[in-house]
């Protein structure tokens, strides 16, 4: 079995996968994320893309499932050892797209909110 080029770990239903890689991010947020997904990113600094799989036909995605996977972003980012909380950009998946000729891992957000969290692993 091939490596799907993310971790995951589950919270009360919702699956969160974490990129391993630019070129895994890519992937993640670009083929692997499904429209009403929600994606996520530290703010500022280079990392993984964060997206929670949003089970068709249900409602909004609890709030302590969005602070995990914000967590999450900021743990595997550059910010790990920043003092504070890191601000975490928030979007649904097809909200982000990739601009041409753009490096690995490098997107641009249509809408996003931003949420602020203290890096946890």
């Amino acid at each position: 079995m091939s490596d799907p080029g993310y971790r995951t770990e589950e919270l009360d239903g919702f699956e969160i996968l974490v990129g391993r890689s630019a070129r895994d991010n890519d992937r993640l947020s670009l083929k692997t994320a499904r429209p009403r997904d929600l994606w996520l990113h530290a703010h500022g600094f280079a990392g993984s893309h964060v997206v929670v799989r949003h089970p068709e036909g249900t409602g909004d995605v609890p709030r302590h499932v969005i602070e995990r996977a914000a967590q999450l972003a900021a743990w595997h980012s550059k910010a790990r050892g920043a003092r504070g909380k890191i601000s975490v950009h928030l979007c649904r998946a097809a909200d982000v797209s990739k601009p041409r000729g753009a490096p690995p891992g490098q997107v641009r957000l249509r809408n996003f909110e931003t949420v602020k969290v203290y890096p946890k692993e």
